[in-house]
């Protein structure tokens, strides 16, 4: 699997539309006047919307917000994307599809890029706009959690675990100043007169 989700363009004049909203993308491969490949670096959220259209009207109108995955990683299969990609929102007709590019909108209108917004926004935006409600603005304070989230995230490193020795002193201090409760084997509790005094009542 290639650490980089690929894909699929197309413009055919008032017939099929294949287009990205918002994302960067870390490159892009040229195959006719009329198709191209856009690649994205696991990670990066990008919008695709697709449109067709046939002799009586719309046919398809649709947008997916996804963000790509990296090698062996989980995923869903989405047209004209390979190999796939995680999807945060996903949204068909235009109407609705109208709603969720006001949102982009309305975040960009903040001096914040669409791809930069929090994930979870988009989910949020999928659930209100299917459910028939009007999904709530993004705002700078959220966006500013969500680089705080982000940033603390990347400093863990995940499975690690403390050993005795690693282990924080206050998480020392708490376990010394613990006693074992009689009643409960294995059991932590406070060393102190109302501790006791509440167990004995909790297990008279």
């Amino acid at each position: 699997m290639t650490a980089l989700t690929a894909v699929e363009l197309l413009h055919l004049e008032g017939r099929i539309e294949r287009w990205v909203r918002f994302g960067r993308h870390a490159g892009e491969r040229i195959l006719d006047r009329r198709r191209r490949i856009l690649s994205f670096a696991p990670d990066t959220v990008f919008a695709f919307v697709r449109w067709a259209a046939n002799d009586y009207g719309t046919a398809v109108s649709r947008i997916d917000i996804l963000r790509a995955v990296g090698p062996n990683k989980a995923f869903s299969t989405v047209p004209f994307v390979a190999p796939g990609a995680e999807i945060l929102l996903r949204i068909s007709g235009w109407l609705k599809v109208e709603q969720v590019l006001a949102a982009a909108d309305q975040i960009e209108a903040l001096g914040v890029s669409a791809e930069d917004a929090c994930p979870d926004h988009w989910r949020h935006v999928h659930n209100r706009i299917t459910a028939g409600e009007s999904p709530r603005s993004y705002t700078l304070g959220r966006h500013q959690a969500w680089l705080l989230r982000r940033r603390i995230e990347a400093r863990r490193s995940p499975g690690k675990r403390f050993s005795q020795r690693s282990r924080p002193r206050t998480l020392l201090r708490s376990a010394r100043s613990h006693q074992r409760c009689p009643h409960w084997s294995g059991t932590p509790a406070p060393a102190s007169r109302w501790a006791s005094t509440a167990c004995s009542r909790l297990h008279a």
